[in-house]
C-alpha cells in the first residue's frame, strides 16, 4: 500500500508552518499568506545524518585564536566603508534591491577589484555565460580568476565549490536556487530557508567569503522568510531611483561594523563610480535662491552630508489638507507642522504642504527638524532664506531647539563646502571649542530661529 504524502501550510511572508490551512499567520499576522508545500521523504537521510555527527567539545572562548587582519578590501572604499572596513573572511553578506538598480554590476566589479586575492566562483541562476560575458566587456572585467558556473542545483554548487575551493563565491540570486531535498518550488520559503543554511554551513566551515543576492517586494524588502536576514552576517540594500543616476548602499544589519554608515555611488556606462564627496554632489544644483529651500547638516554614521530641503505650501482646494512627505517621515513632518502652527502662530490649517529631499536620500535623524520647520516656513511666507546658511538642530513639541550629536563634524563640513553662517542649538553652541570661520548662531526655540533667518 503506497503511503500518503504528507502536507504542510507554511506563511510565505515569515516561514510559520501549520498542520492545516490558516487565514491569518499567527507568526507575523498577514491575511491569506500561507501555501500547501509537501514534506521531502528525506526521514531516513536525517536519522542517518545525526547518527554520524562527530561528537564536539565546548571551548574556551579564551582559547580561541582570533585573527585581525581578517578583513579583504573590496577595492571600493565607499563599500568598505559601509562593511565596517572590507570582507571578513567566511562571512555571509546579503545583498538587495530593486530590478535595474545595479546590484550585478557592482558585483561584478567587486569580483574585479579582488584580483590578487584568490580565486572568484560566479554563480548565476538568472543569466547565461554569454550574458555575463558582454557586462564583463562593458565593464571592462580583467581579472582572469573569476570562474562562472551557470547553475540552480544546490548539489551541483556544493560540489563545485569544495573541489574549486575559492576565496570569494556569488549566488546570483537566491530564489533561483533549489535543492531536491525539498519538493516545493525554488524561491519559495522552505527552498530559500534550505538552500541559505547550506551555503552558511558551507562558508563558515570552509572560510569561504560568499555574497548572495536577493530579490526585494513591492514593499522594497527583501524577497523571501525574514529569516533570511537573520541567518546572514551583513544585510546591504542598494537605493535610488532607476531613472536617475545616484545610487545609496545602505547597511541594516552588520555583525562586524556600524549599520548607520552609507556609501554612495553613480551609476555610468563603466559601472559603478563611487562619490568621495556626497555632499558637493547633493547641493551641485543649488544655483539660485527660491522660498521653500534650505540646507540642513545630516549624519550618515561617521559621515556627515549637507542635503537641500524643499518646501511647498499652498491653499488646499478640498475641505482636507494634504500633506506629503518624500525623504523623510511623514509623521514627523505633520508633527513638526503643528509645532510651526501652535508655537510660532502660522496659521498651515488650510494649506497643503510638500516637503521633498533633494536626490533621492532618506533622512531619519531628527537634526533636521529646524531645517524643514524652517523651509515650510519659507514657503508659507514666499521669503527666500539666505543659501549661505545651514540649519541644524532638533526640535522638541514646545517649540525648543534640543542639542544634537557630532556638531563639530557638522560645522567642518558646512565650512569645507564655504558656508558662511550655521544656525545651531544653544546648547550647542555653548560647548563649541574651535575656532570656526562660520557664523554661528545659537538659538532656543523656534521663534529665534525664525528671526535669525529674517523669517519674522
Amino acid at each position: 500500500m503506497a503511503s500518503k504524502i504528507k502536507t504542510v501550510f507554511v506563511c510565505s511572508s515569515c516561514g510559520y508552518e501549520s498542520s492545516k490551512w490558516l487565514g491569518k499567520c499567527p507568526g507575523c499576522n498577514e491575511w491569506n499568506s500561507f501555501y500547501e508545500e509537501k514534506l521531502s521523504k528525506t526521514g531516513d537521510k536525517l536519522a542517518n545524518g545525526i547518527a554520524e555527527k562527530k561528537s564536539c567539545k565546548p571551548l574556551k572562548l579564551k582559547d580561541v585564536e582570533g585573527r585581525e587582519d581578517s578583513r579583504v578590501s573590496t577595492g571600493f572604499s565607499e563599500l568598505d566603508r559601509v562593511l565596517g572596513g572590507g570582507l571578513v573572511n567566511g562571512s555571509l553578506v546579503l545583498l538587495g534591491g530593486e530590478p535595474g538598480i545595479g546590484k550585478s554590476t557592482l558585483i561584478l566589479q567587486i569580483c574585479d577589484k579582488f584580483k590578487g586575492n584568490g580565486k572568484v566562483l560566479y554563480i548565476s541562476g538568472e543569466e547565461s555565460a554569454e550574458q555575463i560575458k558582454i557586462r564583463a566587456n562593458r565593464l571592462e572585467i580583467n581579472n582572469d580568476n573569476i570562474m562562472f558556473l551557470g547553475e540552480t542545483d544546490m548539489d551541483i554548487i556544493q560540489t563545485a565549490i569544495l573541489d574549486m575551493t575559492p576565496r570569494l563565491v556569488i549566488i546570483d540570486s537566491i530564489q533561483t536556487m533549489y535543492s531536491d531535498e525539498i519538493t516545493s518550488a525554488p524561491g519559495t520559503v522552505s527552498q530559500v530557508r534550505e538552500i541559505t543554511a547550506r551555503i552558511m554551513k558551507l562558508c563558515k566551515s570552509n572560510g569561504i567569503t560568499t555574497i548572495i543576492i536577493g530579490h526585494v517586494t513591492k514593499d522594497g524588502n527583501i524577497a523571501g522568510p525574514r529569516v533570511l536576514e537573520h541567518m546572514v552576517d551583513t544585510v546591504l540594500y542598494l537605493e535610488g531611483e532607476r531613472y536617475f543616476s545616484y545610487r545609496i548602499l545602505r547597511g541594516v544589519k552588520n555583525r562586524f561594523g556600524s549599520t548607520n554608515e552609507v556609501g554612495m555611488f553613480e551609476m555610468k556606462n563603466e559601472g559603478m563610480v563611487e562619490i568621495s564627496n556626497p555632499s558637493a554632489i547633493l547641493i551641485s544644483e543649488r544655483d539660485d535662491n527660491p522660498a521653500g529651500s534650505v540646507i540642513v547638516a545630516s549624519m550618515e554614521g561617521t559621515r556627515p552630508l549637507l542635503i537641500e530641503l524643499q518646501a511647498l505650501t499652498t491653499p488646499s482646494i478640498f475641505g482636507m489638507p494634504r500633506r506629503n512627505a518624500n525623504g523623510i517621515d511623514y509623521n514627523r513632518l505633520t508633527l513638526l507642522m503643528a509645532v510651526l502652527e501652535k508655537k510660532a502662530g502660522f496659521n498651515l490649517g488650510n494649506q497643503d504642504a510638500y516637503i521633498n529631499v533633494v536626490s533621492g536620500m532618506r533622512i531619519t535623524e531628527p537634526a533636521v527638524d529646524l531645517g524643514v520647520i524652517t523651509a515650510v516656513a519659507s514657503s508659507f511666507k514666499n521669503i527666500s532664506i539666505d543659501k549661505d546658511i545651514v540649519m541644524i538642530g532638533e526640535v522638541g513639541l514646545t517649540g525648543e531647539v534640543r542639542t544634537v550629536n557630532l556638531m563639530e563634524k557638522r560645522l567642518k563640513e558646512s565650512e569645507k563646502l564655504g558656508f558662511r553662517k550655521c544656525i545651531i542649538p544653544e546648547s550647542n553652541r555653548k560647548l563649541l571649542k574651535d575656532e570656526y570661520k562660520l557664523d554661528i548662531i545659537g538659538v532656543k526655540n523656534i521663534n529665534e530661529a525664525m528671526k535669525a533667518v529674517g523669517l519674522r
